[in-house]
This record gives C-alpha cells, sequence and structure tokens, in this order.
C-alpha cells in the first residue's frame, strides 16, 4: 500500500470532504479524489459512501482506518528511528568481555556511558577466553570484543584496537611472601609456593609460563581454573599463591596482595577493544572506546598492591 494513499484516506475519514483534505494536504482536490480511487481499486473496497458534498465512511472503510492509523504511526515512528541512526546517537552495541573485566569495569561504566548516550543500548557478552571474542567477532556477533593487546599479533590485518590501560600479574596470599626492596616479588622466589594459575587458555598465564622458563624455573602448579575469583578463594583458605591480574577486584578477600616481577620489571600487558575491519563501526561504538579508554585510566588498576 502507498503510504500516500492511506495518509489521503485518514484525512479524507478525519475532515469529512475532499476539499479540507486537499487544503490539509497541499494537494489539488482532482489528483486527491484519484488517490482515493486508486486506493478502492487496490484493496477491492468501497471505502467512502458519498452523501451530499462529505464523503462518509462505509463499514468496511471504518474497520481499515485503524489499520491505516496504524501503519501511518509505524512509518513515523520508522522515520524517527532513521533520523536517529543518522545521528549516530542510537541503536544497539554489542560488547564481548572477560567477566573481570566486566566486574571491575563494565559494571561502573556502563551508567556513564548511558548518561552521554541514552539511545544506545549496549548488551554485554561474557567470554572467557579470546577464542570465544575472536569467533563472536568473525560471525558478526559482536562489534567490539576486549582482551589483551598481545592476542593479536601485528601482522593480522584483520582486525584494529582502541588500547586500555595495563594490567599487571599479581600474586595473592593469605601468608607472607619474600618481597624485594620495591614491596614485589620475583618470580623466581615463587618456584617453592604451591601456585594457583589461570589455565592456558589466559593469555596471562601463558605470559606467566613464558617468563618462568626465561627465569630458568619450574613452578609447582597446584591448582589450575578459568575464574579467578576461584584461585583467590582457595588463596584465602591457605592452598596456594594465586597469581591472577590486577584487573580482577580482590578487595573482598583477606589476602596479602604484592606485584610479580622478573628483573625487577613488573610482568605487564595492556588491555584493547578490538573490532572487525571489514565492518564499519557507528559512531556511538567509536565514542563507547574513547569513554572507555577515559574511565579505565581513572580506575585503574582495579587492584592495586600497598606502596612499601
Amino acid at each position: 500500500m502507498d503510504l500516500r494513499h492511506a495518509r489521503t484516506f485518514v484525512t479524507v475519514a478525519d475532515l469529512g470532504t475532499v476539499s479540507k483534505a486537499a487544503a490539509r494536504l497541499h494537494i489539488a482536490q482532482p489528483a486527491l479524489s484519484r488517490q482515493i480511487r486508486d486506493l478502492e481499486q487496490e484493496l477491492g473496497l468501497n471505502l467512502f459512501d458519498r452523501v451530499g458534498r462529505r464523503l462518509v465512511l462505509t463499514g468496511e472503510g471504518e474497520q481499515l482506518l485503524g489499520d491505516c492509523r496504524g501503519l501511518l504511526n509505524c512509518a513515523s515512528s520508522i522515520g524517527e528511528r532513521a533520523q536517529q541512526l543518522r545521528r549516530g546517537d542510537a541503536g544497539i552495541l554489542k560488547v564481548a568481555a572477560s567477566p573481570q573485566f566486566i566486574e571491575g569495569t563494565l559494571s561502573g561504566f556502563l551508567d556513564r556511558f548511558t548518561q552521554r548516550y541514552p539511545n544506545v543500548q549496549v548488551k554485554v557478552i561474557e567470554a572467557i577466553a579470546w577464542s570465544d571474542t575472536l569467533g563472536m567477532l568473525e560471525r558478526g556477533e559482536i562489534h567490539l570484543g576486549q582482551n589483551l593487546l598481545r592476542v593479536v599479533q601485528p601482522d593480522d590485518q584483520r582486525f584494529a584496537s582502541h588500547p586500555l590501560e595495563a594490567v599487571d600479574l599479581l600474586a595473592a596470599s593469605h601468608a607472607p611472601l619474600m618481597l624485594e626492596k620495591s614491596g614485589a616479588i620475583e618470580i623466581a622466589h615463587l618456584a617453592a609456593q604451591p601456585l594457583l594459575v589461570l589455565d592456558t587458555s589466559f593469555v596471562t598465564r601463558r605470559i606467566f609460563d613464558a617468563t618462568c622458563r626465561l627465569a630458568g624455573i619450574e613452578a609447582n602448579i597446584v591448582f589450575e581454573s578459568r575464574t579467578p575469583h576461584t584461585l583467590l578463594a582457595m588463596a584465602e583458605r591457605g592452598h596456594g599463591v594465586a597469581i591472577v591480574p590486577s584487573a580482577v577486584r580482590i578487595d573482598r578477600y583477606p589476602l596479602r596482595i604484592v606485584r610479580v616481577t622478573y628483573g625487577g620489571e613488573p610482568l605487564r600487558e595492556y588491555l584493547a577493544v578490538f573490532w572487525d575491519k571489514r565492518r564499519s563501526l557507528p559512531s556511538y561504538a567509536t565514542a563507547f572506546c574513547d569513554m572507555l579508554s577515559e574511565y579505565a585510566r581513572e580506575v585503574f588498576p582495579i587492584s592495586r598492591p600497598p606502596e612499601p
């Protein structure tokens, strides 16, 4: 159905005469009459009875009037929605992130973003490992995915990224640890400790393993998990030293936390937000990255060891 015909039908029904409807719609009376005839022919129904100079709705016309009003309202809503989308301040944004990043960062950031972009619906999807996020990016199921910057190789041209803040590897323990003057612990001094670590699907675990090899030590790993808080709960009960990134909230656990270093340098990696270059991002997605970067500068590290 031509929306012009539907609009003409509703206007004539409201005003009762062709002359008034033509004046309201700023079209000539013959053209308006033609539109009514065309609509009646298309529908195979008489919509009006001619009573003198007035047009009175038939029974069929009365039943279709509400449907045509709904059609015009829907078309108007679509137009308004399209206008919002053109402005770039309305739409849906799908973001995948790790549970610890959701807990420590996104949960606080989303309120700030919503205040700036109230017409953008952010859908957050939990992704444990980079392989999960990678699959969603490749299938086009998400706009943005968060992980460590190093997960994408420099020669991989498929993805663009927006860097965030750095995360350090921390050792969390119920018992005191042998610390350096800096207040950190060298990775070699962890060798004899029972270690509670993330499994090898985590980049931070692979970085820890690689550093152990560089240091020439064999880590005493007694427990692996895909959940940092499981490691912290085990450490709280004295089952070992949890090795977790500083993006995890540790303040709810009565544990001593220190940075892990190698050669006096912290084991540090940067976080980033990634997207598929083949997919154009709406402007509010770009704003999301910029605002998230600013927010991360304010709140990172989520868990901070005490100063020595």
